[in-house]
């Protein structure tokens, strides 16, 4: 059984804005020819800080708080979860093929849209491969999923049924909220409570949501080169026991790919072991 780490507080304002600007998930996938066109960018200003870790800090009462024995597990015990966000797409295989060639096991909360339909087969081969398949948003678009909690969970509906037919998607239980679970742009559709009523709820629904304390900026705004996301993420993790890295797997992250053997070199290097958010959480 995996035993997560505890994740420090960002105590840097300046690290803790860098992993968020680009854990807005923002949907940057390239609209495909008769597909609908890519999920809105969001403006800086809608961005929080801070995604909340407290229940991997043990500090939290919802349903994984219970398996974060945070204090009870050694210090040379140190683990990292890759996740990938707002796919498949077309970079999808060539990450799959690094995953392969490392033996790397990750968390892709997926999207199911008019830009992506083709390569939603894909996540058969992800699964097939000992991957993680986890929630996103059917749509990503804020305008819509945040008008009201029933209008997310209209939203989670609709992407288990587009996912049906490539795996059993009534029986998976972690999600990602786009932009997070403390995001602000939500606020301007569903009021300055919606997040924590769609928390409360997806916790009443056996859910389990995940934020990230690490992340490489591949869809901050600009494009990065394949060596400024590494740099992104080595920074980031800083002296972390226990890492969430927050990345994309959209048709615009078509460098995140060339990164990977760098990163997931340097976590190797440094003594982390991988694991899925699932095995991270103690299921």
């Amino acid at each position: 059984m995996l035993h997560p780490c505890s994740f420090p507080r960002w105590t840097r304002r300046a690290a803790a804005f860098a992993c968020l600007l680009l854990g807005f998930g923002l949907g940057w996938a390239s609209a495909r020819p008769g597909g609908s066109a890519a999920a809105p960018v969001c403006r800086q200003e809608d961005l929080t800080l801070f995604p909340d870790t407290a229940a991997l800090e043990g500090q939290s009462s919802r349903p994984a708080a219970a398996k974060a024995g945070a204090k009870s597990v050694p210090p040379e015990q140190k683990r990292v979860a890759l996740t990938f966000d707002d796919g498949p797409s077309r970079n999808t295989p060539a990450v799959l093929e690094t995953l392969e060639q490392y033996g790397v096991p990750a968390t892709f909360f997926v999207s199911a849209a008019g830009y992506n339909e083709e390569y939603l087969p894909l996540l058969v081969q992800a699964r097939q491969a000992g991957h993680q398949i986890a929630l996103h948003s059917a749509s990503h678009e804020y305008s819509q999923i945040y008008r009201s909690p029933e209008a997310f969970w209209a939203d989670i509906a609709l992407l288990q049924a587009r996912l049906a037919p490539y795996l059993d998607s009534a029986s998976i239980r972690y999600l990602r909220f786009p932009g997070g679970s403390t995001n602000t742009v939500s606020r301007k559709y569903g009021g300055s409570g919606i997040m924590e009523q769609l928390k409360q709820q997806a916790e009443e629904k056996g859910f389990i949501w995940v934020d990230w304390n690490v992340c490489g900026e591949d869809a901050a705004g600009e494009k990065l080169s394949a060596a400024e996301i590494y740099r992104n993420v080595v920074r980031s993790t800083g002296g972390r026991q226990t890492c969430i890295v927050l990345l994309h797997d959209s048709a615009a992250t078509d460098t995140t790919p060339d990164a990977l053997p760098d990163i997931i070199g340097w976590y190797l290097e440094e003594g982390y072991r991988f694991c899925t958010v699932a095995e991270l959480y103690g299921k």
